[in-house]
Order: structure tokens, then sequence, then C-alpha cells
């Protein structure tokens, strides 16, 4: 896959994110495992839009707030 410039990219964070794969996966998600390992995956919502589920602990290293 290359990253074009008309490409969004939204972080998430998540609990437990084998949970969060098997249920956007049951209603039709796909996921490009280019884009995954043990702390996130990208999720596909369409060819210009992804969401990054991260576990909450990788999430935190992207901001200095707390997670909710």
């Amino acid at each position: 896959m290359t990253v074009q410039p008309n490409m969004l990219f939204v972080n998430l964070a998540v609990k437990d994110l084998d949970k969060s794969i098997e249920f956007f996966t049951a209603l039709g998600f796909k996921f490009n495992p280019q884009f995954a390992n043990e702390d996130a995956t990208c999720m596909i919502i369409n060819e210009g839009a992804f969401l990054m589920l991260l576990t909450e602990k990788f999430f935190q290293g992207f901001t200095k707030k707390k997670n909710c």
C-alpha cells in the first residue's frame, strides 16, 4: 500500500485489541496486516480512510493527555 496525500488515518484507543478486531470483522470490515502488530491494527474504512485501533498503552504514546 502506498500512502497518498489524500489518505486519512484516525487513531482510536481500545481496551482489548483482539476483541475489537473480532467485533469489527463481524461487521464486515477488513484489516491491513501491513500496519498491524500486538499493539495496533489498521481497519480499512474505504480506499482513503483508515481507523487505527491501538491498545490503550500504545495509544498513550501519542498524547500527553490521560485516556478517559
